[in-house]
């Protein structure tokens, strides 16, 4: 008899008729079970017996109507679009020229090797860890900031964007608005919609957010949280002057606001030097500093840190409670082995002189091959080039068409709040392979342009 010939639910006859009928032992019986049940075919009843499991859905079976999800979920703004093409992935054999991670073969992969191997030797390294974050990491982290923050005032997450999530939905209410840059990293669109927050867009010029525009937006909508990126700005590689950066605190202060200072890119610089942080001059309390490993190190090392002074820190601590309880131990331990360790300078000097040589190819390469889109600026930090395409074009269009010839890059709309100044790509130099790579795949856009 087979299991087939049996609906689900029914039971199989017991081990010993089946011993008896097949005129095998025990044994066999009990090992063709358990192969049944390890497959799903069959689930065992300790004092019952065994049953014919519920049918696998097969491709030609009918699908779930799971229309009712439409009106269970109504009334919650997601950007679910937004989110999905974020997730899109390249092709097998094509070209990266968008995404936000560095390329295997410019991350530390040694040196995190090693400090894994090293945390994992740890006694304690399997031992609860404390809520707001290891000691001995939240203090490397405070250093690192150089503004005199104490362990105290930082908080350890799971990454940037797990950090933006806890942020917009612990300072202000569902419904309230938040100012952003406009353009902006689409992430932390995304993460403020889905808290239930209204983006409301300040543009910027060559110097960084407008500070005057920054004011009036403050007084118009009365928002309490601004998201902006002083240094090395997703997308535009824009740092925000320094006459602006003396005065960008004193505004959100003065509208009684928070500034989320995000400073993935601090790390990211290509040899010149960095500006200090935002939260270096703020003596009220108004910046929450924002930094992750992922973007100079690896994707997969999810280890960020949110540096703030006062109740808000309380509050962020207890929406660890509510998230996660606690970041997991050994890859704490992990990020303190590898900021600790020689190697870890040695990787920043190595990236720093990478990513500008990276920078310097694609934006020649641009010039050359497709001098019709227009380069914004060179960047000095980061890891994309900002371009505006030329009137009438559509990016979602030129983003799907160099899909197809196996490049992927990013369309610009999505990093708009609102309306979108004009059609513009965010092109990786980081992402690709190699160096020729980045060459070949400004080709390929130069072919699909002319065509």
């Amino acid at each position: 008899m087979l299991v087939a010939e049996l609906a689900p639910g029914d039971r199989l006859p017991s081990s010993r008729e089946l011993t008896e009928r097949h005129r095998v032992g025990p044994g066999t019986v009990s090992r063709a079970i358990a192969t049944l049940a390890t497959e799903g075919l069959v689930v065992t009843r300790p004092g019952s017996g065994t049953f014919v499991a519920p049918r696998r859905r097969g491709p030609g079976d009918e699908a779930a109507d799971t229309s009712w999800q439409a009106v269970a979920l109504a009334g919650r703004d997601y950007d679910t679009a937004n989110a999905l093409e974020a997730a899109q992935y390249l092709p097998a054999q094509g070209i990266a020229m968008s995404g936000g991670y560095l390329h295997e073969s410019l991350q530390p992969v040694r040196a995190l090797s090693a400090a894994l191997a090293r945390a994992a030797r740890r006694p304690d390294a399997w031992h609860r860890a404390p809520s707001a974050g290891l000691e001995s990491l939240r203090t490397i982290f405070a250093r690192q900031i150089g503004t005199g923050l104490t362990p105290q005032d930082v908080l350890i997450t799971g990454g940037g964007q797990s950090a933006l999530s806890m942020l917009f939905r612990a300072i202000v209410a569902p419904g309230s608005p938040v100012l952003m840059e406009s353009p902006t990293y689409p992430g932390a669109l995304t993460a403020a919609r889905a808290a239930g927050l209204r983006p409301v867009p300040v543009p910027m010029d060559d110097q960084g957010v407008r500070l005057d525009l920054l004011a009036d937006a403050f007084a118009m909508t009365g928002a309490r949280l601004l998201y902006c990126q002083p240094t090395f700005h997703n997308p535009t590689g824009t740092v925000l002057a320094p006459e602006r950066r003396a005065q960008i605190n004193d505004v959100a202060h003065a509208a009684g606001a928070f500034l989320i200072e995000d400073d993935f890119a601090r790390h990211l610089g290509h040899g010149r030097p960095v500006p200090p942080p935002l939260i270096a001059e703020d003596r009220h309390g108004t910046v929450i500093h924002l930094t992750s490993l992922t973007k100079p190190a690896s994707p997969s090392l999810r280890i960020g840190a949110v540096a703030a002074r006062g109740p808000v820190m309380r509050r962020l601590q207890g929406m660890r409670y509510v998230d996660d309880f606690f970041i997991a131990r050994p890859l704490q331990e992990a990020a303190v082995e590898l900021l600790s360790a020689p190697a870890w300078n040695r990787h920043l000097q190595a990236l720093s002189t990478s990513l500008y040589e990276r920078c310097a190819l694609l934006a020649g390469s641009l010039a050359r091959d497709l001098p019709e889109w227009h380069l914004t600026r060179l960047p000095a930090g980061g890891l994309h080039l900002w371009v505006r395409l030329p009137p009438g074009s559509d990016d979602a269009v030129v983003a799907e068409a160099a899909r197809a010839r196996g490049v992927t890059v990013d369309a610009g709309h999505r990093f708009f709040p609102a309306e979108p100044a004009g059609a513009c790509l965010r092109l990786s130099f980081a992402a690709a392979a190699s160096p020729a790579e980045l060459a070949e795949g400004v080709r390929l856009l130069r072919s699909r342009n002319s065509s």
